[in-house]
């Protein structure tokens, strides 16, 4: 052993208990406040084989570390379902991929078996999930090993060619549309909820001031029950049993798990309301004396200024992934596959969807296209943009040998690659994922608005029952003056809805929502610039930082090449001289040869669209230059190799320069 030879030895890490560790992602639909995150949390560290658990309600995601040995993932899903909430896989493992694809062709669920037990039997293949009502497949697999190609051609030869495998037009298993469709839901109830409110709140807050209308509503149809609380009460019903039905199910949820949230609220709250003024029609109608007042526009406005407040979150929340969307974005959507045959010569060439690539393909990359994977180039030479990825400001020369990265822009010549890296192995997907988990990630002072959120709902019915009691006491001893209460109540009313806005106005979302919204919004936004943030703590951390130390010189830049200064060896004028080189230049796709163009406009700023002299016979040398005829005269723009390779003698002077 190490200490054996004299030396003392301490383990750091396990890495066998490493190995014994699994990650899966899955997305959790349906939570609306911190008690929803936490009640999951809590419902997943309670499984054995659980190691760690991260709920992100801003992303309605999770990330799981659990030991495959003790149990998989469908147990984890479905621990989460007996929640309340729905969940879906998102991804397992870091070196997995996870494609959807579409089956038609299937009449029967046997033929649905059938494909599946097919899949099952490739090598690579890790999980398959089935959804038949739409037929689709979920098939979670190891890149390295096989790929959705082989999918499709084993899902095509299963039914002797009755069956066609195609992506799932959602791609990523549709939580974009979950997100989407949430959004229209709230969207929708908020609608229905103002069909219903605006009419009880007119009855009950306007028209008792317009005498005809005020005339007709108070006319009573059983003892000193009017038509007015006929219309409001059936009115409001709707919005508080159909539309606000979201609020007791989630109240339910919440409670069945020993927790409380602002579903509690609301529907406490709401009730009060809703109930008492059942409660004051019925005593109207059987009682020739009883004058009471109701409170159900209380109840329907309080549920429709919610829901429009829960349209806004939920839209808020859809608009923070969009620059994980823009990321993804990066990669192109089709792929130019080549065949080779034995001596590397393309027999055949076919576009696919990138989605479809697999390992060791060879794509075919064409001046000013993406890159449709990671991996090294076989054959050709060119310039590729990589400032989207690594922040580098001039094209990176490519040739035999070197390595590209999916999403980067080929700039001038046409590129071969081997893919290498596909799928979550991809440099693109470990962007993403990084940006993912970083929103994931609990800022310190999260944690703390967490602990505060947990005793939060309890504490706000306490004080509530505690504003409604006092005023109720204060007005059965006259402590206050009797002008305070309006005459269309009394003084139990009266301290009714004191206690019912307490309960309502309170809203611990805000406590919970506030940083990983922040967090969200902070790292997706520094994604977009080329800045990764490891998360929230990161972030809670930089407002004490003074001083910022890069070594990335020449790397750090806007992305975007620019002329900051010229000299002239000959006497020439500048605005000549400029306008030769921009006529050569202006034909190139080159970002040198448009930023040379950009700063020659300058010279001719009198005009809107400048237009340069025709130039003939132009030739892009791929890595070293351009060339043409400009004014009878033969113009070259490039590096020093290709004034060498055209006999151009180069003075002392410029020498120095290069």
């Amino acid at each position: 052993t190490i200490e054996d030879v004299g030396f003392q030895a301490t383990l750091i890490q396990d890495e066998t208990s490493d190995k014994s560790t699994q990650l899966c992602r899955i997305g959790i639909n349906g939570m609306t406040c911190t008690t929803c995150s936490t009640t999951v949390e809590k419902a997943l560290q309670a499984i054995p084989g659980v190691q760690n658990v991260r709920v992100a309600l801003a992303t309605e995601a999770a990330e799981v570390h659990y030991d495959p040995k003790i149990l998989n993932y469908n147990q984890i899903l479905a621990a989460i379902e007996d929640t309340g909430f729905e969940a879906t896989l998102i991804s397992t493992g870091e070196d997995m991929s996870k494609i959807h694809l579409q089956v038609d062709g299937i009449r029967t669920d046997h033929s649905m078996r059938m494909i599946e037990n097919s899949l099952q039997a490739l090598p690579g293949v890790h999980g398959i999930g089935v959804d038949s009502g739409v037929h689709k497949i979920a098939i979670s697999y190891k890149p390295d090993m096989t790929g959705p190609r082989n999918f499709m051609k084993v899902i095509e030869s299963t039914g002797s060619g009755r069956f066609k495998a195609r992506i799932f037009p959602e791609g990523g298993g549709g939580r974009e549309n979950l997100k989407q469709e949430e959004i229209k839901q709230y969207y929708r109830s908020f609608l229905w909820s103002l069909v219903f409110t605006i009419p009880v709140f007119l009855t009950s807050m306007v028209f008792m001031y317009i005498p005809g209308i005020k005339h007709g509503l108070d006319t009573k149809i059983v003892n000193m029950l009017t038509i007015g609380e006929i219309i409001r009460w059936v009115l409001s019903t709707p919005v508080q049993f159909i539309i606000g039905r979201r609020f007791y199910t989630g109240s339910y949820k919440a409670l069945r798990h020993g927790s409380a949230n602002l579903d509690v609220l609301i529907s406490l709250g709401t009730n009060a309301a809703y109930f008492y003024s059942m409660y004051s029609v019925l005593r109207a109608a059987t009682s020739p004396h009883f004058e009471g007042t109701d409170f159900f526009e209380t109840s329907s406005m309080l549920i429709s200024f919610i829901l429009l407040g829960k349209y806004l979150e939920v839209l808020a929340k859809g608009k923070t992934s969009e620059a994980i969307a823009k990321l993804m974005d990066l990669a192109p959507e089709t792929a130019t596959l080549l065949t080779l045959d034995e001596d590397g010569n393309v027999i055949s060439e076919e576009e696919i969807d990138s989605r479809l690539i697999q390992r060791n393909d060879v794509i075919k990359i064409i001046p000013g296209a993406k890159v449709a994977s990671d991996g090294y180039v076989l054959w050709g030479q060119s310039h590729v943009n990589e400032s989207m990825i690594t922040g580098e400001a001039r094209p990176v020369a490519k040739r035999k040998g070197y390595t590209v990265i999916g999403g980067t822009v080929n700039e001038n010549g046409v590129l071969h690659i081997k893919a290498t890296r596909v799928g979550s192995e991809s440099a693109l997907a470990q962007i993403v994922r990084l940006v993912e988990s970083a929103q994931m990630a609990k800022a310190p002072v999260q944690k703390f608005a967490d602990r505060i959120s947990k005793y939060f709902v309890p504490l706000v019915i306490i004080l509530s029952f505690s504003t409604w009691l006092a005023w109720f006491l204060a007005g059965k001893f006259h402590s206050y003056p009797e002008s305070w209460i309006p005459s269309s109540m009394d003084s139990f009313q009266l301290a009714l809805q004191f206690g019912i806005s307490v309960m309502v106005i309170a809203c611990p979302c805000a406590l919970g929502l506030a940083t990983p919204t922040a967090v969200m919004v902070g790292t997706g936004v520094g994604a977009s610039q080329g800045v990764l943030i490891k998360g929230g703590q990161a972030l809670e951390s930089a407002h004490k930082v003074n001083c910022i130390v890069f070594d990335k010189t020449g790397t750090l830049t806007v992305g975007k090449p620019v002329v900051v200064s010229t000299k002239l060896l000959k006497n020439m004028v500048l605005r000549d001289f400029y306008e030769v080189v921009a006529a050569t230049e202006v034909n190139s796709e080159h970002p040198l040869a448009k930023a040379i163009v950009e700063y020659a406009k300058k010279f001719r700023e009198d005009e809107d669209n400048p237009l340069w002299p025709e130039a003939h016979d132009f030739i892009s040398i791929t890595g070293h230059g351009v060339k043409a005829t400009v004014h009878n005269k033969e113009i070259m723009v490039g590096n020093k190799s290709l004034m060498l390779d055209n006999n151009i003698d180069i003075p002392p002077d410029a020498e120095e320069m290069l």
